[in-house]
Formats: structure tokens, sequence, C-alpha cells
């Protein structure tokens, strides 16, 4: 590859600034490559070094991404310099890679102020230290529901990233780009980031205005509006279901017409669409939470136990208690 035309920087940086990426197990590797290829080019496309970083991680030896690939670590758990940024990358299981240890070091750290960010999963790892408690933020839509349930006082929010005073989040996967587009556009300049998303063949930048998922009729694969709003009214309202006569009438139809428009786009009637939603997040609960299987049903609009678990082994050919002993791990305390 034949070396760009260098961007000319409004000023030059006293130093270098410093990115720690702390790496759990089985982080997404994704969202961690995202960024840093963002910070090289960077550096590439100013003809300088405007960004340094190093990896971290429990023990300091290796650790392993959920593709099954080993990143050697350069540093342990320990102090970072005071104008570092650090950046904890998550993925799955992120609550049996939020140990005791990494707890306690994220909270020291926090104290002497160093502004801590979370890719992907990690901003659990954040909140469970306490440090987003009054804080917008985000996470990877998977994970909302539990978070939601867990992190009462986290004013969560569907964007893209959050940047909230010394707290970042981001969605996961490729929200790391945007991240840090907007990172180089504040630090040197919107044409230097502009630059870089050239290089990344990115052509469309998203803000922490937008949000992480598709919109409802590309998730669908049907662009009917009022069959849209009425998803959206089910997503909106799983913990108290909407009956489908008051669906309808609130989208200017009749329960039959509303019936068919589902049969025809979705094969399924909207009872079934809507049960298949509330059963979705009760999984995420279940595998992701320590909630109580009682709780878990509550939650997603079920009056008793029984009635959750009669339903859930009808679609997922299991017993909530028997997902919860496969897959469910406790966070710790």
């Amino acid at each position: 590859m034949h070396s760009p035309d260098i961007i000319e920087l409004t000023s030059e940086p006293a130093k270098p600034k410093r990115y720690v990426f702390v790496l759990l197990d089985n982080f997404t590797m994704l969202c961690f490559s995202s960024a840093v290829e963002a910070l090289r080019i960077a550096n590439r496309m100013a003809g300088t070094t405007l960004y340094e970083w190093s990896l971290a991680g429990e023990g300091g030896d290796v650790v392993y991404c959920s593709a099954g690939s080993g990143f050697k670590l350069d540093q342990d758990l320990e102090e970072v310099q005071r104008d570092d940024v650090v950046f904890l990358c998550g993925g799955i299981n992120i609550q049996d890679a939020t140990s005791k240890r990494l707890i306690s070091w994220i909270r020291r750290e926090s104290r002497r102020g160093i502004t801590l960010g979370g890719l992907c999963t990690a901003g659990y790892s954040l909140a469970k230290a306490g440090l987003l408690e009054g804080k917008r933020a985000t996470i990877h839509w998977e994970n909302q529901d539990s978070f939601t349930e867990e992190f009462t006082e986290v004013e969560l929010t569907k964007s893209v990233f959050v940047i909230d005073g010394n707290r970042i989040t981001t969605a996961g996967g490729t929200a790391s780009i945007d991240l840090m587009l907007k990172i180089v556009a504040m630090d040197h300049g919107e044409e230097l980031a502009s630059a870089v998303a050239d290089q990344l063949i990115y052509s469309s930048i998203r803000t922490d205005q937008d949000t992480q998922r598709l919109s409802i009729p590309t998730r669908i694969g049907v662009r009917h509006p009022k069959l849209s709003q009425v998803i959206q009214m089910m997503e909106s309202n799983i913990e108290e279901p909407i009956s489908p006569s008051i669906l309808a009438k609130d989208v200017g139809m009749s329960t039959r017409q509303l019936e068919r428009l589902f049969r025809r786009y979705l094969d399924r009637s909207p009872k079934r669409y809507y049960m298949e939603l509330r059963l979705q997040k009760a999984r995420n609960l279940l595998m992701q939470t320590d909630m109580s299987i009682i709780n878990v049903a509550l939650a997603c609009g079920f009056a008793s136990p029984s009635h959750f678990s009669k339903c859930y082994r009808a679609h997922y050919e299991t017993t909530p208690y028997r997902e919860r002993g496969i897959h469910g791990q406790r966070a710790p305390e």
C-alpha cells in the first residue's frame, strides 16, 4: 500500500495520548481491533505518533478472545499513568470475566481520576464496580435487558457509543470505530478523522445519536408502517403485555386485520410473535443475571412460574431451570 497524503494538523500534540486496553477473558476481537486500527491509521495519516497503546490483563501473560486466539499482554493490572485512558474490552460471559480483582483495580484507578471506558459488554464491568451510577451508558443490545434489571441507577441508552464525562461505553462490534473517529476528531480535527474513515473504507460514520440495532423493517424484512408500529409497541411493553385488540386499535385497524397482517408477513399470529419476544428476553435474563425464576417470569409478563415454565419448554424444548443450569453463570459479588 502506498504512503498516504499526510494530513496537516491544526497543532502538534505535546506528547502522544496513551491508551491501555484491558483484555478480559473471552473478549470480542472486533471491538478491540477496530479501536486499535483507528488509532494506528490516525498515526499513519498524520505522519507522526499521536497515539500509543499497550495491552493489559489479569496475570499479565496471555489472554484469549472469544474466537480462541491468544494475545500477549504487556502488563498486569497495575497502576497506569495519570493521563492514560483505560478501555476494558469485553465479550461473552462478561459476568465471569468481571473478577473481584478487576473490580478492585478499576475502582482504584477511577479514584485517581483516570478516564475509563467499556467496549462491547465491558460496560457491565464498569457498572458492577459502581462507576456508572447516575451516568448515561450503552452496552451491546443482547445484554440490555439484563443490564437494565441489575443496574437501575444507570441511564442506559441504545446509542452506538456514549461519552459521559470520564466514562465511555460502546455497544460493541464496529461501534469502536465510530467512537475512535469521534475522539480523533475532537483531538485533531474532522479532516484527520475523515481520512482515517476513508482508509478503513468506512463510509457511514455514526454518532452518539445513532442507535445500535437495525430498524424494525430491516430486521423483519418487511416495510409495512403499521406492522412496524405494532412490533415497536410490543418490544417496549414486555413486562406488561398489551392485548392484540388494543394494539390493533392503536394503529387504526381491527383485531382481525392485525391477525391477517402478521399471518401474511411473519407467518404467525400477533400473540405468538409477542410470546417469542417475551421468551427471548426471558432467556437473556436467565443466562446473564442471577434473577430468580419467578422474577424473570414477572419481568417478561408471566403471572406465574408454572405458566412461564410451560411456555418456555414449548418454545425452547427445555425448562428455565435446566437452561440456567447449562448456560447460566453467577456474577461475582
